[in-house]
C-alpha cells in the first residue's frame, strides 16, 4: 500500500478509538492494532521513510487495504485488539512462542467424578485446573489427591452388564487398596462430593477450607471416640501440612493477586508471570514473544498479560506490574516501589533473568552444534528478513572499459560456499555503450529466464552488486518473467556496503563483523573477479582480431599458432618469409608479409 493509496482513504479515517486491520491482496489480516485516535495512528505508517521503522515499512508494502472498527473507549479497542489477534493469529503481530506441552488436572463431569492429568481440554462440562509447566508439581500434587481423599479411577462400574470377570476381580481390590467403592453404594454420594470440592480448594489454593475441612472430621471422629478414623485424619492433616510447606508461601497479607515482569532485546521479548492465591505461588511461566514490528513495551506487555490470564483463567483482581500499563477496568493495576508487593515483583525478575540466562547459555550450546554454514546462513535469513534460509545464493556483476566488450557473470553458492561448476559468464548482446543498468537487466532476464524454460530450481537470494539503479534493473526482469515474489532481491553498494531492498530508499546496514555480511562481500567479489577474468579474455580475442584476424585467411586458431610460435606481433613482424613459411605455409606467409609490408610502407 503506497503513500497515494493511503491518501485517498485519509479523510474518511474518524478521529476516534478504534481497531484497524492491514489486509493483503487476498483479504488476509496481516497485522492488527489499536489506536486513541485511528487517523492520527495510521497516518504514522505513511509518513518521511526516514522516520518509519524498517519492518513497518515491510508491513505497508505487503498491505494492499485497511479496515478499521470504531469503539468507545480505548479500553474497548485493547479488548477487541486482543480478541481479533487470538483469532485470527496476524503474520506481523507479536505473539507468544509456544513450544510447551501443557497439561492439565481435570474433575471429570460425572456422578462419582474421577480426577486425572490430561493434556486436551474437551468442553464436556467438566472442570479443569491449570496449566501446569512443572513436571515436579504434577506428580505432587497427584501424590497428595491419592494419599488425602481417594477416589474411582476405573473408567466402569461393579454393576455393568459388560464388565469382565478379570475386571470385576481387579475393581475389587482396587477399592480395598484405594476407592470405598461409592459407584456401588459403598461411600454416600454426599461424602464423595465432599472430597471433590476440597479437592477443588486445593487445586484453587483455598488452603485454609481444606484445613478446616480436616480439623472438623478429627473433632467429629474423637467425640465418637472413632479414634482410628481421627489418626487417619490427622495422619491426612500432617501430610497436607508437608505439601503445604512446598507449596512456596510468598506472603502472610497479599491475597489474589497476578504478578509480571518484563524483559526485551532487539527481537525479543520475555515475560514472566506468577500466580498468587491467598499469599501461595500457585502457578508460574516465563514466555517469549517474537517481535514482528516495532512494539512498545507496554503493548507488548499488555499482550502477554491478556492472554496469560486467559491460559491460566486468573481472575485476580490486582495486577502487579513494573510499569505501568493500560488495562481493562476489571484489573486493578499497581507498579510498587517498595513493600511486600515489591518484593513479589523482584522474584517474578529473578525468575525471568534466570531464564534468559539459561536461554542464552542453551543457544550457545547449540551454536557449537551446528555447522558454520548453517550458523551463518541462519544469521543471513534473520538479517534479511527472509522466509527461508537462503541455501541457494547467486551474485550478478557487470565488467565493461568505456563500453568496450561489455559482459557480466553470474556466480553461484550452495550451503555458503562457491559452487564453481554452476558459474555462468555473458556477453551483452542488446547494449550498445557503457549501460550498466540495461546490461544488468539483460543477464537477469536471460539468466532465469533459461531455468524457468529448463525446469530448474530457482535461488532463495539474489544479489546485484551495485546500488539502487541495478537492482531496480534487475527487479525489472524480475518482475517480467513473475518471479520476484519467489526469491529475495539485495543491491550492494560497494562504499559504504550498504543493503538496498526493492522499492525501498532507505537502505540496511549490517554489522560490519557480522558473518552474513561477510558472505555476501565474499558474493560480489568472487562475482567481480570473475566478471573482470571473463572480460580480460574478451579483450585479449578482440586485440588478436584487430592485428592477425584481419588478414584475409588467417582466423583465431592460426593467430594463436603464430603468437604462440613468435610470442607478439611486433616479433612477427621482423621475421622473414621463410621463418612463417615454416610455421603456416608459403601462401599464409607471403599474405602476413605483404600486410606488414603495407602497413609500414
Amino acid at each position: 500500500m503506497t503513500f497515494e493509496d493511503f491518501k485517498n482513504i485519509y479523510d474518511s479515517i474518524p478521529l476516534v478509538p478504534g481497531v484497524y486491520r492491514f489486509l493483503d491482496a487476498d483479504g488476509h489480516i496481516l497485522y492488527v492494532g489499536k489506536a486513541k485516535n485511528l487517523r492520527s495512528r495510521l497516518s504514522n505508517y505513511f509518513g518521511d521513510k526516514k522516520f518509519i521503522p524498517y519492518k513497518s515499512r515491510v508491513l505497508t508494502k505487503n498491505a494492499s487495504s485497511i479496515e478499521f472498527t470504531i469503539v468507545e473507549t480505548e479500553h474497548d479497542a485493547l479488548l477487541l485488539e486482543n480478541t481479533l489477534i487470538k483469532k485470527f493469529q496476524p503474520r506481523y503481530n507479536v505473539s507468544l512462542k509456544d513450544a510447551k506441552s501443557y497439561s492439565y488436572i481435570v474433575i471429570k463431569n460425572e456422578r462419582f467424578p474421577r480426577v486425572f492429568f490430561t493434556r486436551r481440554v474437551f468442553k464436556d462440562g467438566s472442570t479443569y485446573f491449570g496449566p501446569y509447566t512443572s513436571k515436579y508439581r504434577q506428580m505432587l500434587i497427584l501424590e497428595l489427591l491419592k494419599k488425602m481423599f481417594p477416589l474411582r479411577s476405573c473408567s466402569y462400574q461393579l454393576s455393568d452388564e459388560n464388565i469382565s470377570k478379570k475386571k470385576f476381580k481387579v475393581c475389587l481390590e482396587y477399592h480395598i487398596k484405594n476407592c470405598k467403592g461409592a459407584c456401588e453404594g459403598f461411600e454416600l454420594h454426599e461424602d464423595y462430593m465432599q472430597k471433590i470440592d476440597q479437592i477443588k480448594n486445593i487445586l484453587k489454593g483455598n488452603f485454609q477450607e481444606v484445613k478446616a475441612y480436616l480439623m472438623n472430621h478429627i473433632s467429629n471422629f474423637s467425640e465418637r471416640m472413632e479414634f482410628e478414623k481421627a489418626q487417619e485424619m490427622l495422619e491426612k492433616l500432617e501430610y497436607f501440612d508437608d505439601y503445604q510447606s512446598k507449596s512456596t508461601v510468598v506472603s502472610a497479607t497479599i491475597k489474589d493477586v497476578d504478578v509480571f515482569t518484563f524483559r526485551s532485546d532487539e527481537k525479543m521479548a520475555y515475560v514472566n508471570f506468577m500466580k498468587i492465591i491467598n499469599g501461595a505461588l500457585i502457578n508460574t511461566d516465563t514466555v517469549e514473544m517474537e517481535k514482528n514490528l516495532d512494539e512498545e513495551q507496554e503493548d507488548l506487555l499488555v499482550h502477554a498479560i491478556l492472554r496469560l490470564r486467559d491460559t491460566y483463567n486468573s481472575i485476580a483482581p490486582e495486577v502487579i506490574v513494573p510499569f505501568a500499563v493500560d488495562l481493562p477496568d476489571e484489573m486493578s493495576v499497581t507498579v510498587p516501589q517498595r513493600g511486600e508487593k515489591w518484593k513479589l515483583l523482584e522474584l517474578s525478575q529473578k525468575n525471568l533473568d534466570y531464564f534468559i540466562s539459561q536461554k542464552k547459555r542453551q543457544e550457545i550450546n547449540n551454536l557449537q552444534k551446528v555447522t558454520p554454514a548453517e550458523r551463518i546462513l541462519s544469521t543471513l535469513k534473520g538479517d534479511l528478513h527472509m522466509d527461508a534460509i537462503p541455501l541457494h545464493i547467486e551474485c550478478f556483476d557487470n565488467s565493461n572499459i568505456q563500453g568496450t566488450n561489455p559482459v557480466a557473470s553470474c556466480v553461484v553458492f550452495k550451503n555458503a560456499k562457491p559452487s564453481k561448476k554452476d558459474y555462468r559468464h555473458f556477453k551483452i548482446k542488446t547494449v550498445e555503450g557503457p549501460n550498466d543498468f540495461a546490461s544488468m537487466k539483460e543477464i537477469v532476464y536471460r539468466r532465469y529466464k533459461r531455468l524457468i524454460d529448463e525446469g530448474e530450481s530457482l535461488p532463495q537470494l539474489i544479489i546485484i552488486d551495485g546500488g539502487k539503479g541495478q537492482l531496480s534493473s534487475a527487479v525489472e526482469s524480475l518482475e517480467e518473467l513473475q518471479i520476484l515474489n519467489k526469491v529475495t532481491v539485495i543491491g550492494i553498494a560497494k562504499k559504504l556496503e550498504e543493503i538496498f531492498f526493492p522499492l525501498d530508499s532507505i537502505p540496511l546496514y549490517i554489522n560490519k563483523k557480522s558473518e552474513s555480511l561477510k558472505l555476501i562481500q565474499q558474493c560480489r567479489n568472487e562475482a567481480h573477479r570473475f566478471a573482470i577474468t571473463f572480460h580480460r579474455d574478451q579483450r585479449s580475442k578482440s586485440f588478436l582480431k584487430t592485428e592477425l584476424t584481419d588478414i584475409v585467411g588467417i582466423g583465431e586458431k592460426t593467430s594463436e599458432k603464430l603468437l604462440k610460435q613468435f610470442g607478439s606481433v611486433v616479433q612477427l613482424q621482423s621475421k622473414t618469409l621463410e621463418e612463417i613459411e615454416e610455421v603456416v605455409g608459403k601462401v599464409l606467409a607471403e599474405k602476413i608479409v605483404r600486410y606488414f609490408e603495407v602497413k609500414i610502407g
